[in-house]
């Protein structure tokens, strides 16, 4: 088979734009599991509600409230889906996980496990499992941009572009302000912390919010690209466990690195091997498994 240089380069390209995905994705999982020690198996459920946030709310919204014009745009989905799916993680931290804190890790994940499982059945009863498009993307994002080596849908640079913003943004919050520091001292020592007039459990919550809004924003930017779908947080949950296994559990740099790695990794795959692209992620986790278990960025116990 001959391989040119575009071939590689588009290809790298859209396992960037997976990458982003899977780095903004991972990067909710590995905050929740460094600062509040949960498995959040919930996390693809919620990615899912994300998207169906932005979707209702560009062709439902208006109907239900008597204003058949009215539609929730992009840009406000952006920021409404975040929050609305951020107040149901806070829902479901205060009413159940608070209550596993302090047991083994595999209660929280049968736990959010079982949580996923009832969000994606109600979807599925109302609506298509081979998914419906969203139509609400900006005039502006339409069109490609020239890269010079290939023309590249702007959608997808502009899906890449904020992703990268988030995730390092979050990074620089969490471990470069004061407010990190604080949630980063809370779970390592909460009564400490508390001692000096810190609201522990407030943190822990809005903490949860925020990572579980990760995965809302994630599903609002994926939305125009991939085909609103119940399963779609099935389909990539997995995928997205393995970049955090990899890159190290509860590590925030590991997972924003490894998940843009991967997916580039994964786009390459595509060209060399094509029928390996599916699976090359988790034979890499096998051997970084095997040779580092922590993780590549991960701390041994």
């Amino acid at each position: 088979m001959d391989v040119t240089f575009q071939t590689v380069m588009s290809q790298l390209m859209l396992g960037l734009n997976n990458g982003a995905f899977y780095a903004v994705l991972s990067l909710g999982l590995a905050v929740i599991f460094g600062l509040l020690n949960i498995i959040n198996f919930a996390h693809g459920a919620l990615y899912m509600l994300g998207a169906f946030v932005a979707l209702l709310g560009y062709t439902e919204l208006g109907p239900l409230l008597g204003m058949p014009e009215f539609r929730l745009n992009y840009w406000a989905a952006l920021i409404v889906a975040p929050l609305v799916v951020g107040g149901i993680g806070i829902i479901l931290e205060r009413t159940m996980l608070r209550r596993l804190y302090r047991v083994d890790h595999l209660y929280g994940l049968l736990l959010t496990f079982g949580v996923a499982l009832i969000f994606q059945g109600i979807f599925t009863n109302y609506f298509n499992v081979s998914g419906t498009p969203y139509d609400g993307k900006p005039e502006l994002l339409n069109g490609v941009v020239n890269l010079g080596f290939m023309m590249f849908p702007t959608y997808r640079l502009w899906s890449i572009v904020v992703s990268l913003t988030i995730c390092f943004g979050t990074w620089f919050m969490i471990e470069r302000t004061r407010l990190g520091s604080y949630l980063r001292a809370g779970t390592e020592n909460p009564h400490l912390v508390q001692a000096f007039g810190i609201n522990i459990p407030l943190m822990v919550t809005l903490t949860y919010g925020y990572g579980v809004g990760l995965a809302a924003f994630a599903g609002v930017v994926a939305a125009p690209i991939y085909s609103v779908s119940p399963v779609m947080g099935a389909e990539m949950i997995i995928t997205v466990f393995a970049v955090v296994v990899i890159g190290g559990m509860g590590s925030i740099m590991g997972a924003i690195v490894t998940g843009l790695a991967l997916g580039m990794v994964e786009g390459l795959t595509k060209v060399i091997y094509p029928p390996a692209s599916s699976t090359v992620i988790f034979f890499m986790m096998v051997l970084v498994l095997l040779v580092k278990p922590a993780g590549l960025f991960g701390k041994e116990q």
